[in-house]
Parts: C-alpha cells; sequence; structure tokens
C-alpha cells in the first residue's frame, strides 16, 4: 500500500477534526433540548401536584365541619341513649 501524500493527510485530518467538531456542538444542542424538555415536565408536575394541593386545601374547612357535625351527633346520640 502506498503512503498517503501530507498534504492530503493533513486535508483529511482537517476535514475530520472539523466534523467530529460539529458532531460535539450537535450533541451539546441535542442535550440541551432534552434537558429543557425534563425541566417543562417538571415544571408541569409541580403544578399539577400544587393544583392538587390547593383542591386539598379548599377542602379542609368542610372536613372540619363535618368533624364537628361528628362529635355534636355523637352528643346527641349519647343524650337520647340516657334517656331512652
Amino acid at each position: 500500500m502506498e503512503k498517503i501524500p501530507g498534504w492530503v493527510e493533513k486535508i483529511f485530518t482537517l476535514k475530520v477534526n472539523e466534523l467530529i467538531g460539529e458532531v460535539k456542538a450537535l450533541n451539546t444542542k441535542v442535550d440541551s433540548l432534552r434537558n429543557e424538555t425534563k425541566r417543562n415536565e417538571m415544571i408541569s408536575r409541580f403544578e399539577a401536584a400544587d393544583a392538587r394541593f390547593d383542591s386539598l386545601e379548599a377542602r379542609i374547612p368542610v372536613m372540619e365541619k363535618i368533624a364537628e357535625l361528628e362529635v355534636r351527633l355523637a352528643e346527641i346520640e349519647k343524650k337520647l341513649s340516657m334517656h331512652a
């Protein structure tokens, strides 16, 4: 096999290095897009969880009122059973 002339080897090496640089830059852009997508997914999940907590928080006063009514009902039932 014949030796590759030096000038051809230099041009080839420069082009290969240029392509490697472009591939690395493309990989960086793809990774950035993946990270942005993951960030957006996490933000969406946090927003959904926040909405659920807000919904639960709105129900707390109702649950407290029900608990109070249950206590009162138990007291009334107790009084009624004493008089019966």
